[in-house]
C-alpha cells in the first residue's frame, strides 16, 4: 500500500491554497453509492463507475455542464458528405498524467481492445456503429485492422461508420471511446489499473483506491485545462446506504449525495432548503423478466404482472418524489423520437386492469389453489425495497406470492447477466441521445438483455432503423419495434427516473441536466 502523502491525510479539509477571491481549490467529498469494480473504462458499467472515470479519462469529445458533448481530446473534427467518415484532429500538446503524448494510434488501441472478444467488454455494443465493429466483437472478422479506425497520423484519427449515425458523437462521450495508454496496457497487462500503474488522461488521476471503502483522486497536472480546475481532488465514497449518507451529508462529512431516501425528501425541502434536487433525466426504471423460464415465458403471465402494477402510486406516494409512471419502453423526450410507442391497455381503469390480469393468469393455470410464486431480486437500496415492497403488495392482490431478494449491487448485476432471476429491479440511463440506446436492451445477444427477451422481428426492425438516413422513417420502424415489445411484455416499465442528489450550498457550477452526469472539472467550492 501507498504511504499517503500530504493531500491524502488532509482529504475532506478544505485547503486554503488556490485561492481565487472566495473560491479555494478543495477536495470534493461525494457520496458515489456502489462499489467501484474496476477503474478500466471498458470494464465498468454503473454511473457509479462513470463518476469515476469520467473524471479521470477523456474522450475524442466530452461534456459540458449541461452534459452536451463539446471537444475532449479532439479539439475538431470534420464529418464526410456521406455521413459514413469522421476525421478528428487531435490537440497539440495533450498528455498521459506519466508525460508520454496521447496520440491518434492510442485510440485505435483502445478501440481495437473494446471489440477484441477476448476483453469481453459488456458495452462494447454501443460503438457498433462503426464499420465492422461488430463482426469482430462476434469473431466473425479476426483481422484487428478491418476496424473502421484508422491513425492518419500522430494528431489524426479517421472513424468510418455502417451507416450515417446521428447520434455518434454524443456516443463518443461514453467511456467505451475513451482511449487507453497503450505503452502501459501492453506492458503490464492486466494490471495496468493497479493504482501504482495506472495513467490517465484526464483532468484528474487517481491516487488511492481501497474497494468497500473509497477511490481518492487529485489533479492531473498534465491535463490541457488543469490550470482552470478549480477542485483539487475527489474522494469518492462507497456508501450504499442512504440514510447513513444523508446523516453524513448533515454532518459535513459529504459535499454532495448521488441519491437520498425519498422519504426524506419532503423533510430536506423544508430544512436543507435548495439542496435537494430532484430533476427529470432519461432513465428507466424496470422489472427485467426471465423470457426464457417458466411460467414467465408466457406473454400473458408477463402481461397480468405489468398490468397489476398501479404505477402512479410508485412516484407521488411509494417514493414521493414525483417519478412519472411509465408505458413505454422509451422516455419522452430522446432526440428524433417524436412520440414512444405505449401499452395498449395504458388507458383502461385500475379495476379493469387488475380484472384483466386475474384472468390472464387463470388462463395460464393460476388461482387460489395453485398461486403463481416468484422472487423479486433488487439490488440493496431503501428505495428499491420501497418499490419492491409495494409491487408485491399489489401482486399479492392477484394471489401471487412473492419472495423478496436483495443483494449489493455488484452481486445483483453480475447475477442478471448469467440469468438468474425470475423478475428484478433494472434501470438503465441514457448513453447517448437516441431512442435505440433503449431499444438495444432488449436485443437477442446483448449481455443487458437480462431477460433474454428474443424476437427476431423485433432485431430487424432495429437493424433496419439504424440502416435507414430519413429520420422520420427511422423512428417509425424504433416504434414500431417497440410496440413489438410492449405487446409481449417483454419486460416490466415502471417510472421515468428523476435525478435525485443532494448538494451542498457551497458547492458551486451543478447544474441539473437531462443525463445526471456532473464532471468535477466544471464545480467549485466557496466557503
Amino acid at each position: 500500500m501507498q504511504i499517503l502523502n500530504f493531500k491524502k491525510v488532509l482529504a475532506g479539509m478544505t485547503l486554503g491554497c488556490m485561492m481565487t477571491g472566495s473560491v479555494f481549490a478543495a477536495t470534493l467529498n461525494l457520496h458515489n453509492g456502489g462499489d467501484a469494480s474496476s477503474l478500466d473504462p471498458q470494464k465498468v458499467s454503473g454511473d457509479w463507475e462513470n463518476r469515476i472515470v469520467g473524471d479521470i479519462f477523456e474522450g475524442l469529445t466530452t461534456e459540458d455542464a449541461h452534459a452536451e458533448p463539446i471537444p475532449g481530446q479532439a479539439e475538431s473534427w470534420e464529418i464526410s458528405d456521406d455521413g459514413l467518415t469522421y476525421t478528428f484532429k487531435l490537440r497539440d500538446g495533450i498528455q498521459w498524467s506519466d508525460g508520454e503524448p496521447v496520440t491518434a494510434e492510442d485510440f485505435v488501441y483502445s478501440f481495437q481492445r473494446l471489440m477484441n472478444p477476448e476483453t469481453a467488454a459488456n458495452y462494447a455494443y454501443l460503438q457498433f456503429a462503426i464499420k465492422n465493429s461488430e463482426k469482430i466483437n462476434s469473431g466473425e472478422i479476426t483481422d484487428f485492422n478491418e476496424l473502421g479506425v484508422k491513425a492518419i497520423d500522430d494528431k489524426t484519427l479517421e472513424i468510418t461508420l455502417e451507416q450515417p449515425t446521428p447520434y455518434f458523437l454524443g456516443a463518443l462521450t461514453h467511456y467505451t471511446a475513451y482511449p487507453l495508454p497503450k505503452h502501459v496496457v501492453e506492458e503490464k497487462a492486466g494490471d495496468w489499473v493497479r493504482i501504482d500503474n495506472i495513467v490517465t488522461n484526464g483532468p484528474y488521476k487517481p491516487t488511492e483506491w481501497v474497494p468497500g471503502s473509497h477511490v481518492l483522486t487529485t489533479i492531473n497536472d498534465k491535463y490541457y485545462d488543469a490550470d482552470k480546475l478549480a477542485i483539487d481532488g475527489v474522494k469518492f465514497f462507497t456508501l450504499e446506504d442512504q440514510s447513513a449518507a444523508l446523516k453524513r451529508y448533515r454532518a459535513g462529512e459529504f459535499d454532495i449525495l448521488t441519491a437520498f431516501p425519498t422519504d426524506q425528501y419532503e423533510w430536506m425541502q423544508e430544512n436543507l432548503p435548495g439542496q435537494a434536487r430532484a430533476a427529470p433525466f432519461a432513465g428507466l426504471y424496470y422489472y427485467a423478466i426471465n423470457n426464457q423460464k417458466a411460467p414467465f415465458d408466457n406473454a400473458d403471465v408477463r402481461k397480468a404482472l405489468s398490468m397489476s402494477i398501479v404505477r402512479e402510486a410508485i412516484g407521488p406516494q411509494v417514493l414521493g418524489t414525483g417519478e412519472i409512471a411509465a408505458y413505454s419502453w422509451v422516455p419522452p423526450g430522446m432526440a428524433n423520437y417524436p412520440e414512444p410507442a405505449t401499452v395498449a391497455w395504458k388507458d383502461l381503469s385500475q379495476a379493469d386492469k387488475n380484472a384483466e390480469a386475474k384472468k390472464l393468469l387463470e388462463g395460464a393455470g393460476y388461482n387460489a389453489d395453485n398461486p403463481l410464486k416468484l422472487q423479486l431480486r433488487y439490488n440493496t437500496d431503501e428505495n428499491h425495497k420501497r418499490v419492491a415492497v409495494a409491487i408485491a403488495s399489489m401482486w399479492k392482490s392477484l394471489g401471487v406470492e412473492v419472495e423478496l431478494f436483495n443483494t449489493e449491487v455488484k452481486v445483483h448485476y453480475a447475477e442478471l447477466q448469467e440469468g438468474q432471476l425470475d423478475v428484478a429491479r433494472a434501470g438503465w440511463l441514457a448513453d447517448y441521445n437516441d431512442a435505440d440506446n433503449f431499444l438495444n436492451l432488449l436485443k437477442g445477444g446483448i449481455d443487458y438483455n437480462y431477460g433474454r427477451y428474443q424476437n427476431d422481428e423485433f432485431d430487424k426492425l432495429l437493424a433496419e432503423a439504424n440502416a435507414n438516413t430519413d429520420a422520420k422513417e427511422r423512428a417509425a420502424l424504433l416504434k414500431k419495434a417497440e410496440q413489438i415489445a410492449l405487446d409481449e411484455s417483454a419486460a416490466i416499465p415502471i417510472y421515468y427516473y428523476l435525478s435525485r442528489n443532494v448538494v451542498s450550498p457551497k458547492v458551486k457550477g451543478f447544474e441539473d441536466n437531462a443525463f445526471d452526469i456532473h464532471r468535477t472539472r466544471w464545480l467549485s467550492i466557496e466557503e
